[in-house]
Parts: C-alpha cells; sequence; structure tokens
C-alpha cells in the first residue's frame, strides 16, 4: 500500500470538496434545515405540534443528513467520472485498485461527519438551547456517527458504482425518496405500532437504525430501539456494503 499516493488523492478530493463547499453544502444540507426550521420551529411554535416534537425531530434530521451527504458525495462523482473515464486516471495511482475506492469512502466519511455537525450546530440554534438534547454518553454517540459516517459513504461507493448516468434520476425515485421517508427519521419506530405491517418493513431500511440510534443517544427520553440492536445492525450493514462496494468498483474499474 502506497501511503503517499492515497493521501494525495485524499487531499485532492479534500481540495475539491473545499472548492465546492457552497453548492455542496446548498445541495445536501438547505433541505434538512428547512424540515428543521418548518416542523421545529413554525409547527410547534403554531402549536401544532408539541413542543417536545423538536426533540424528537433534530437526531433524525441530523441521521438523514449525514446519509444523504455521504451517498451523494461519493456516488455522484464516481458516476461522473465513470462516465467521463476520468477514473482511469486514478488507476494509474501507484496502489491497488481497491484502495482508490477506500480513499474515496474515506472521503465520504469525513463529509459526512462534516454535515451531521452542522446540521446538529444550526439545529440547536433554530430550536432554541431547549431543545432537550442529552451529550451524557458522548462515546456511544461518536460510535453511532462513525458507524453512520461509513455506512453512507460505503452506500455511495455501492450505488455510484452500480448506477450510470442515465439511471441518476431513477437512484432518487426508486432508492433514495423511499429511504428518506421511511426511515424514522420525522417520526420514532415505536409510534408505528399503528401501522404493524410497516414497522416491520422499515427495519430493512438502514437509515431507521441511523435516526433511531441517534434518537437513543440525545434524546433518551423517546423511546427508541436498543442501541446495542442498532449498533450490530450497522456494523453489519457496514461490513457488507464495504465489501460489496468494492467488489463493485473493482469489476467495474478494470473491465
Amino acid at each position: 500500500m502506497n501511503w503517499k499516493a492515497f493521501s494525495a488523492m485524499l487531499a485532492r478530493d479534500a481540495h475539491v470538496a473545499r472548492r465546492n463547499a457552497v453548492t455542496t453544502l446548498l445541495q445536501t444540507l438547505l433541505q434538512p434545515l428547512l424540515f428543521v426550521f418548518i416542523f421545529g420551529t413554525v409547527m410547534t411554535g403554531t402549536s401544532l405540534m408539541p413542543p417536545a416534537y423538536k426533540t424528537m425531530l433534530l437526531p433524525g434530521i441530523i441521521a438523514l443528513s449525514m446519509l444523504m451527504t455521504g451517498i451523494m458525495s461519493v456516488s455522484m462523482p464516481l458516476i461522473m467520472e465513470f462516465m467521463t473515464k476520468e477514473v482511469e486516471d486514478r488507476l494509474l495511482a501507484p496502489m491497488e485498485v481497491r484502495w482508490i475506492a477506500v480513499e474515496k469512502v474515506v472521503a465520504g466519511m469525513v463529509q459526512s461527519l462534516i454535515s451531521g455537525g452542522v446540521v446538529l450546530l444550526a439545529g440547536w440554534l433554530l430550536l432554541g438551547g431547549k431543545v432537550g438534547l442529552n451529550f451524557d454518553h458522548p462515546g456511544t454517540f461518536i460510535v453511532l456517527a462513525i458507524l453512520i459516517a461509513l455506512l453512507s459513504s460505503s452506500g455511495g461507493l455501492t450505488m455510484g458504482s452500480s448506477v450510470g448516468q442515465t439511471h441518476i434520476g431513477l437512484l432518487f425515485s426508486m432508492v433514495l425518496a423511499p429511504l428518506i421517508m421511511f426511515g424514522c427519521a420525522y417520526y420514532p419506530w415505536s409510534y408505528l405500532k399503528s401501522f404493524p405491517i410497516m414497522q416491520k418493513l422499515v427495519l430493512a431500511n438502514p437509515l431507521t437504525y441511523a435516526s433511531e440510534g441517534l434518537r437513543g443517544t440525545l434524546a433518551p427520553q423517546i423511546p427508541h430501539l436498543s442501541l446495542a440492536v442498532v449498533i450490530s445492525v450497522l456494523a453489519v450493514a457496514d461490513v457488507v456494503l464495504v465489501l460489496f462496494g468494492l467488489n463493485r468498483f473493482y469489476r467495474k474499474a478494470v473491465s
């Protein structure tokens, strides 16, 4: 493994991310922050929703933002690189092909973590200091944040290596839209007990575990899935997506 080449590629992606920071922030953070403002401030301020809803909402929005940022920051550039053959330049780097994909995953994780931090801070400011979040378990929070960031970037690698430019619209409508709406970001999983079939189906959505995990850490007073279950499922999903994504990238890059 050539760590110098790996670091150089990571630095290049960091430079590109900084150069496109404003565009990236608008694309990935505008929608989550609008949800926080409308549902957490406007709806609770007009008494259409109870004030406690903002405490339930923010952890889910953080999870959603992290997941979407990691997916988009890895998948979209990768789709373009395969389309323009720019990926061939990367393949000339003095490192094994799969390490090129690993670098993309690491870069996506960093962007996902930054996105989560920005939404946490912005949400805290928008909703006020009395939003009710709990930071008594920083270790668990850090572990969950890393697992979610890896989930998002490895998911982006898998999608970017599996979808062509002509299917980008399909990616949004058939994959990302259901992922967002049925990921328990806007409602706790336990509240779906009136819809038992749906409650079971959403357990196949990785965003459900990300939302419930952050909710269980930052707002433990709200009913949530067991953190042990959440961490276990996220860890397994990470391993599966990383291995599958690396395999897909290798096959598409060398074909």
